[in-house]
């Protein structure tokens, strides 16, 4: 299974190529930067493994939630990479590759992933993970504030993501007594986008480059709408 992956739904820029089991990643953390060095990450990638775009079996990116602007630079690389050498595609949910982040870090296997979304709202999931790895959301991914967010049952439960270190009183003094551990710098990185890409890709969920859409939640957005 060949996959490449794109994240840059939030600070950190990062790129990820897996080869069957073995994953390379370039990352970076940057602000505004992101369209200028994403597509050389890809680039160094391919280049270092001696693969082509067209030897891929699908190429991924991290749809969102997160940064307006960066969700979109990830979508529209890959759209365009994508329908050049005709492979399909896999949008991945930027909360559920955090949570996977979590869980090859920690080994969490109940993970709340919290990304900031400003205006005082948080991005928020709740996630399983299996034994095996396998991945399910407990609840549908929400655009909230801190003061509503709601888990599932008493846990215990790891808590992931820079939602935490913005609205860390808030949420620690509602959620403290369920959690079991934090990590406030943890970010969606390439490798767990490509990583849920891989299976997706076996299960064969999928889609066609022009229907690789971002996912915003919020419908305020500064940017005019019109397709990518």
């Amino acid at each position: 299974m060949r996959i490449l992956a794109v994240d840059t739904a939030t600070e950190r820029c990062s790129a990820a190529l897996m080869l069957e089991d073995h994953i390379e990643e370039r990352c970076q953390t940057a602000v505004r930067a992101h369209a200028e060095l994403v597509l050389p990450m890809v680039e160094a990638l391919l280049s270092a493994a001696g693969v082509s775009l067209a030897q891929l079996d699908a190429l991924a990116f991290g749809r969102g939630p997160g940064g307006f602007t960066g969700v979109r630079v990830a979508a529209a690389m890959i759209q365009g990479l994508a329908f050049g050498v005709d492979r399909p595609v896999v949008p991945v949910s930027d909360l559920m590759a955090l949570a996977v982040g979590a869980y090859r870090l920690y080994g969490s296997n109940r993970v709340l992933s919290c990304l900031d979304a400003r205006m005082g709202e948080v991005y928020c999931c709740t996630y399983r993970v299996s034994a095996g790895g396998a991945i399910s959301a407990s609840g549908e991914e929400l655009l909230v504030t801190p003061e509503r967010i709601q888990l599932p049952d008493a846990g215990p439960w790891f808590a992931a993501g820079p939602g935490l270190r913005v609205h860390g009183k808030t949420l620690m003094g509602r959620l403290h007594t369920e959690l079991a551990g934090r990590d406030d710098t943890l970010l969606p990185a390439a490798r767990d986008v490509a990583t849920l890409a891989g299976q997706a890709l076996a299960r064969g969920q999928t889609v066609a480059a022009e229907a690789a859409l971002p996912v915003y939640l919020r419908e305020r957005v500064a940017w005019p709408k019109s397709p990518l």
